[in-house]
């Protein structure tokens, strides 16, 4: 006789972009709970592509670029997120940046993690978007572990770009809960977003719980408890909130940290030993001094 089947596995998944600040502000509550689901929940990321190849080029450049600086840094000051100094262009497309991201995740999840990371850091630390495609390679060099020969080939493969555009698809099939503003107070409700040609999008990040035929969706910019409520909701109980890491510990582990990342996922005396600070216009971005003896911010660029 065969044993009753188990409860339906749980999957999280993120809808999110590489380039987008909605995304880069909620790091510190995601990192949080990528850590409280581990072993319990299979976590995937879908690449919306926010920033599309088809998208109309704008008239005035230079407009756009002060327009969406002045936007950034209205979302900074909500989120606390490091916003660049000076922000050279709006990115011209997405799909770059995805695909390097998405060609990452072959290499396992801790190095996946670690490149979008950097992705996420070329707009808001370094101010120039990874809008091409050896912009975004390049953004990932000294990665620790990254296999840069094997991320080359496999962002410029048919595999990759076809699992983009799957993302790309699914991002623009949003469940019914996702047209309804979220209950609670956010600067960002999340509200699906209408596309150029009529369709909609999930608003950028939205996290969906899912196990089995049930779901919950948790659309914008929330707290850690209503993204871990959706969780206990399909699997109870709530995950339990996951212990700070000594402060040099969680360094080691991330590489690359922000005040309110710092503050939510470490303990102990700040900064640790051999941190190297990198100011922007608002806040720190701290590295760990092997991160930074390879990281864009603190070399020079080739050429």
């Amino acid at each position: 006789m065969s044993a009753p089947p188990g409860p339906p596995p749980l999957e999280v998944v993120e809808y999110t972009d590489p380039l987008c600040p909605w995304a880069w502000g909620a790091e510190p509550v995601f990192r949080k709970l990528r850590a409280a689901v581990a072993g319990r929940a299979v976590w995937r990321r879908v690449f919306c592509v926010l920033f599309d190849d088809d998208d109309d080029p704008a008239p005035d450049p230079a407009a756009e670029t002060a327009w969406y600086a002045r936007y950034v840094e209205e979302i900074a000051t909500h989120t606390g997120a490091p916003r660049a100094l000076r922000l050279d262009r709006v990115a011209a497309s997405s799909w770059p940046a995805s695909l390097v991201a998405k060609a990452a995740e072959l290499q396992g999840p801790e190095i996946a993690d670690r490149v979008l990371r950097r992705l996420r850091e070329t707009v808001f630390v370094l101010g120039s978007p990874a809008d091409t495609l050896p912009a975004a390679l390049a953004a990932t060099t000294g990665c620790r572990a990254l296999d840069l020969a094997r991320l080359t080939a496999d962002a410029a493969s048919d595999r990759v770009r076809e699992g983009v555009r799957a993302d790309r698809a699914e991002a623009r099939r949003p469940v019914p809960e996702a047209h309804r503003p979220a209950p609670g107070a956010s600067p960002h409700p999340g509200t699906a977003k209408e596309t150029p040609d009529g369709g909609f999008r999930y608003a950028l990040p939205t996290l969906l719980v899912r196990s089995g035929r049930t779901h919950r969706v948790v659309p914008g910019w929330r707290p850690y408890e209503e993204y871990a409520a959706a969780v206990g909701a399909l699997a109870p109980p709530p995950p339990p909130t996951p212990p700070r890491l000594p402060a040099g510990r969680a360094l080691e582990h991330y590489r690359s940290l922000t005040d309110p990342e710092r503050r939510t996922l470490t303990r102990g005396a700040w900064p640790p030993a051999g941190a190297v600070r990198i100011d922007t216009a608002n806040a720190p971005l701290w590295l760990h001094p092997e991160e930074a003896a390879v990281h864009p911010a603190t070399t020079p660029a080739p050429g």
